[in-house]
């Protein structure tokens, strides 16, 4: 994991994934014995700050953990993955768990979670004055809130990752200085957008606006094992190319690669193994 090279702060979720591999999905009230099962922390913010540090950034993730038996899985899961942990859990919180069923055949999942349910209200001060980029994933608003103001003050560039529309977005997108966003994401005509948008099409062309200018970016087309957290690859290595000083067009085409490189391996920990 590398040390010296640009530093990243991930604001978001932080859930403790339970992925299973199937041959075939079950059926209505039926059963089917998983060929692989794997679990480790998960969460659209953590999964991209362990991509960051996993390609040579220094990421730190605030998000609430705490320290019940399903937070230390991701205490173990972070400190693995060489990110910092900036605790924002109350006394007696515990992560949610995500239930991950992967069909192998085709590489699709299908997720059944909590997502941010119980996420705390009131977070301690949360600084970006010393970090190169901030990324926000619209889970925890107080969190986000507190991130982007900060970030906004130093001049810290921000990336939204915009899966899918949170209230909170309103508030955060005409902060923000990136926003990269699923196909599905709904943004109401009346929000305003960052001068960068990009907005990602599985295995389609990326379509970005940076700054009026418009453009695509190809997704590399590899044999599909698992698209689990291939969103969140792109977005971890998008804000280390941002915080590297690299053009939109130059940082979408490395996210773009790294993105579809994670989908020739099972679950998210296996591809991150071969960087």
């Amino acid at each position: 994991m590398g040390r010296s090279g640009p530093r990243g702060l991930f604001v978001g979720l932080a859930t403790v994934d339970v992925l299973s591999r199937v041959a075939e999905t079950p059926p209505r009230n039926g059963k089917v014995t998983a060929v692989r099962q794997d679990v480790a922390g998960g969460g659209p913010a953590l999964n991209a700050a362990a991509v960051f540090a996993a390609l040579g950034g220094r990421a730190v993730l605030a998000a609430p953990v705490g320290e019940s038996a399903l937070g230390r899985v991701v205490h173990e899961d972070l400190a693995v993955c060489g990110v910092e942990l900036i605790d924002l859990a109350p006394p007696g919180f515990a992560p949610p768990v995500s239930s991950v069923t992967v069909h192998a055949p085709s590489g699709d999942r299908q997720v059944v979670s909590f997502d941010g349910s119980g996420y705390p209200d009131a977070v301690p001060p949360i600084r970006a004055d010393d970090v190169d980029v901030v990324l926000l994933d619209g889970h925890g608003p107080a969190a986000a809130r507190a991130a982007i103001r900060s970030a906004v003050t130093a001049g810290v560039p921000t990336v939204l990752d915009a899966g899918r529309w949170r209230p909170v977005f309103a508030e955060l997108l005409p902060l923000a200085t990136h926003a990269v966003c699923s196909a599905d994401f709904a943004l109401p005509d009346s929000v305003q957008r960052p001068a960068v948008f990009a907005v990602t099409d599985g295995a389609g062309p990326i379509r970005y606006h940076d700054h009026g200018a418009v453009g695509t970016v190809e997704v590399p087309p590899v044999p599909v094992v698992d698209t689990l957290g291939a969103g969140d690859v792109l977005h971890g290595a998008y804000a280390l190319a941002i915080a590297r000083g690299e053009s939109v067009r130059d940082a979408l085409r490395f996210a773009a690669g790294h993105a579809s490189a994670k989908c020739r391996y099972p679950g998210v920990r296996a591809w991150l193994e071969t960087l």
